[in-house]
C-alpha cells in the first residue's frame, strides 16, 4: 500500500523516536543511573571492565596477559573534593608461572581531562602507591592528578610484600619478579596494560601520558625515560635512586663501618653532630634560618668535635670510631674492581642529611648494625640487609656483614650482575627529548636516603652526552635547600611546589619553567627554586619571602 509523504515522515519521526529511547535505555543500563553518572559526562563503561581480559599482545613485553579482577564506581574525597571515579583492580601474568603477578590499579574519573598518569613506587616497592595521591614534593593546597580529571595508575611492580612492606626484598629470588623492580620491566607492562584498559574504558585512547615518582619512583622516573622515550609525554623524577647497586655497596660499607664497636653514633651524638653543622655553616648563604643553601661551601670537619683522647665521654662530643663512621658517611665510597655497569663509586651524603633529628631511622637510624639487622637500624642499613639475603647472595639466613663491598670476594660476579639492572645510568636522553618528552629533575640537599650528590652527578652525565644547550630544551634540575627524603618527618624545608602544572605548560604549550618559586609547607616562606648548580643566597628584605633572594653560583 502506497504511503502520502506526510505519513512516511510520521513514520520515521516515530521510528527515529523509538530508537533513541532505545540508545536511552541502553545507556542507563551500561552506565548506572543519573545519582553515579552525569549526563553527557566522560564516564568510563566500568561495570564492562570486570572480568575484561587483557591479551598479551597488548603488552610489548613477555607475559601471559591479564585480567581485570574488579571494576566499580566509588566516590572519594580528593583534594577536598568528591571525586568519582572507576576503580580498577587487575593483574598481568608472569611468564614464569612460579613469579608473582603484577597488581595494578586505575582510577577513571567520570570527569575525564584525555590525560593519564602513572605512580612510582618506593623502597623495594610490593604495594600499589595510592591513585589519589600527589606528585612528589607537590603542592598540598593544589589539586592531584586524579582530582585535575587524570585517569591515574599504579603497580606493585611485580610482587607483593609481606609485613616488612617496602623493606621486604624476598621476591629477588625470582629472576622475572627481580627484573619487574630492578630493570623496570613492570613499568612497561604496567603502563601498557593500563593503556589498554582506558582506551577500553573511555571508547578513545589517551592524549597525553605522565610520570611522577620519588626514591624508588625517581628512579623509575628516569627509567621510563631512558627505556622507552615515546611511553611518556612528560616526566617527574624526584630524588631518584637510579644507581641502586651503586648505592647499595656503600650502605653495605657504611653497615660494616657503624657495626664496629663504639663506632655507632647514636641519637644524642647525631643532634650534636646536626647542631653543629648548623652553627658552623647556616648563614653562608646570607641568612640565619636554619637552612643551608650553600651546601658545597659547609667545610664542616667533625674532627673538631673529639672527645679527649677519643675516648666516649657522653653526649657532647665523638669518640674517634664514631668520627669515622660520621666521616665514612660524608666521603664518596670508591670499590676497587670493576661492574658491568660502569660505576666506580657513589658520592656520600652531607652532614647535615637529616633535617631534624627527630627522624634519625631514615639515615642512621637509632641502633647500630647487627646481625639480625635491629628494625630500628636504619632504613637504608636494612635495605642493604635485604639486598645481601635474596638479590645477592640469595640466602635468607645469610649474615648481610659478612659481605665486605671493598672485597667482595665470590661474590664479585654476582655484584657485576645486579648492576646491570638495577644502575640505570643512560645518560644519552636524546631518544626522550626527540620525542618532546620533557623532565623535571628534584632533590632535596638535605636527603638522608639518597644523596643528591648523586643526582647532580646523573645531571652532569646528561648535560656531557647530550650538549648543554639541548639539555636545557627538554630537562630542568632543582636542588632543594633543607629538604629532605620525601619531606618526611619535620625537615628544615618542607619542598612544596606544582611541577605538575609547570610540566602542563612545558609539554601541551611549549612553555618552559621561569622562575619557579618552592614553599616550605610547614612555614609557609618561599624560597627561588634555583637550577642546579645555582642555590637561593639572600640579598635583602623579607627573609620569609622568595622576592628577598637570588640565584647564586
Amino acid at each position: 500500500m502506497s504511503q502520502s509523504p506526510r505519513a512516511r515522515g510520521t513514520l520515521s519521526s516515530i521510528r527515529i523516536g523509538l530508537a533513541l529511547a532505545i540508545v536511552l535505555v541502553s545507556a542507563t543500563v551500561v552506565l548506572g543511573p543519573a545519582s553515579s553518572v552525569a549526563a553527557g559526562s566522560t564516564a568510563p563503561k566500568c561495570a564492562e571492565l570486570a572480568g575484561r581480559e587483557i591479551p598479551a599482545a597488548a603488552i610489548s613485553l613477555p607475559t601471559n596477559g591479564g585480567r581485570v579482577e574488579s571494576a566499580s564506581f566509588v566516590t572519594q574525597v580528593v583534594s577536598g573534593e568528591s571525586i568519582e571515579y572507576c576503580k580498577v583492580d587487575a593483574a598481568v601474568f608472569p611468564v614464569d608461572r612460579s613469579a608473582p603477578d603484577i597488581k595494578l590499579r586505575i582510577g577513571m574519573p567520570v570527569d575525564w581531562s584525555r590525560k593519564a598518569m602513572m605512580f612510582g613506587g618506593g623502597g623495594y616497592n610490593g604495594t600499589i602507591p595510592d591513585i589519589a595521591m600527589n606528585v612528589p614534593f607537590g603542592r598540598t593546597d593544589q589539586p592531584t592528578p586524579l582530582a585535575r580529571g587524570y585517569a591515574t595508575f599504579a603497580s606493585d611492580s611485580g610482587h607483593q610484600a609481606g609485613p616488612a612492606g617496602s623493606l621486604d626484598g624476598s621476591f629477588g629470588m625470582n629472576d622475572e619478579a627481580l627484573r619487574n623492580f630492578a630493570a623496570g620491566d613492570a613499568l612497561k607492562k604496567t603502563r601498557d596494560a593500563a593503556m589498554f584498559l582506558i582506551r577500553d574504558g573511555y571508547g578513545t585512547g589517551v592524549g597525553r601520558v605522565y610520570f611522577a615518582g620519588g626514591s624508588t619512583g625517581g628512579r623509575e622516573a628516569l627509567v621510563v625515560a631512558q627505556r622507552w622515550p615515546d611511553a611518556f609525554d612528560g616526566v617527574i623524577a624526584a630524588y631518584p635512586a637510579w644507581n641502586n647497586a651503586a648505592e647499595a655497596l656503600d650502605l653495605g660499607y657504611l653497615a660494616q663501618v657503624m657495626s664496629r664497636p663504639n663506632a655507632f653514633p647514636g641519637l644524642e651524638k647525631q643532634t650534636l653532630l646536626y647542631n653543629s653543622v648548623m652553627t658552623a655553616c647556616d648563614g653562608r648563604d646570607g641568612l640565619r634560618d636554619k637552612v643551608i643553601s650553600n651546601v658545597d661551601g659547609c667545610g664542616f670537619n667533625p674532627r673538631v668535635l673529639r672527645c679527649p683522647n677519643g675516648v666516649d665521654t657522653g653526649p657532647t662530643c665523638l669518640s674517634d670510631p664514631q668520627i669515622t663512621s660520621v666521616i665514612a658517611a660524608s666521603k664518596p665510597f670508591r670499590w676497587p674492581y670493576r661492574i658491568a655497569s660502569g660505576e666506580q663509586e657513589y658520592p656520600g651524603f652531607p652532614f647535615l642529611s637529616g633535617a631534624d633529628m627527630r627522624t634519625p631511622y631514615l639515615g642512621f637510624g637509632t641502633s647500630a648494625p647487627a646481625d639480625p639487622m635491629p628494625v630500628t637500624a636504619g632504613y637504608g642499613l636494612r635495605y642493604w640487609d635485604q639486598w645481601v639475603k635474596y638479590f645477592l647472595t640469595r640466602d635468607p639466613g645469610y649474615n648481610s656483614l659478612d659481605v665486605d663491598p671493598r672485597r667482595p670476594g665470590k661474590w664479585l660476579s654476582r655484584i657485576s650482575y645486579l648492576s646491570t639492572i638495577e644502575d640505570r645510568n643512560n645518560s644519552d636522553l636524546r631518544p626522550f627529548a626527540r620525542s618532546g618528552g620533557k623532565l623535571l629533575l628534584l632533590h632535596g640537599s638535605a636527603d638522608e636516603l639518597v644523596s643528591h650528590r648523586s643526582t647532580n652527578d646523573y645531571y652532569r652525565r646528561v648535560r656531557d652526552t647530550v650538549g648543554p644547550g639541548q639539555t636545557h630544551r627538554f630537562m630542568r634540575y632543582y636542588v632543594v635547600p633543607g629538604a629532605n627524603h620525601a619531606n618526611f618527618g619535620a625537615p628544615a624545608f618542607a619542598a612544596n611546589w606544582d611541577s605538575l602544572s609547570a610540566l602542563e605548560r612545558w609539554v601541551e604549550q611549549g612553555r618552559p619553567p621561569v622562575k619557579p618559586v618552592v614553599t616550605d609547607g610547614g612555614s609557609g616562606r618561599t624560597r627561588p627554586l634555583c637550577e642546579y648548580p645555582r642555590w637561593p643566597k639572600y640579598r635583602s628584605g623579607d627573609p620569609d619571602s622568595a622576592q628577598s633572594f637570588v640565584c647564586s653560583r
